[in-house]
């Protein structure tokens, strides 16, 4: 039990020191961080809007020919993320 109480102490005590580490060398204010986080997270969310968009226009067109009797080709290919 008093490994334990220890172990967790050790634990806290190196988050606490770690959080206050990042915060004095952090290179920009909490309010440029943020601003920038927020934008990050807006173009991420309009790059997922646009890939939904595309990814149901392919789906309807490849549902309408399905309706017609024509072939369908399903790519199933995984496209590799971009970095």
């Amino acid at each position: 039990m008093q490994k334990n109480i220890s172990f967790l102490m050790g634990v806290l005590s190196g988050a606490i020191v770690g959080a206050v580490i990042a915060i004095l060398l952090a290179p920009r204010s909490g309010d440029e961080l943020q601003g920038q986080m927020r934008a990050r997270v807006q173009e991420l969310i309009e790059e997922g809007r646009r890939a939904a968009a595309a990814r149901r226009a392919e789906l309807e067109s490849q549902l309408e020919a399905f309706k017609r009797g024509a072939p369908v080709v399903v790519e199933t290919a995984v496209e590799q993320p971009q970095v």
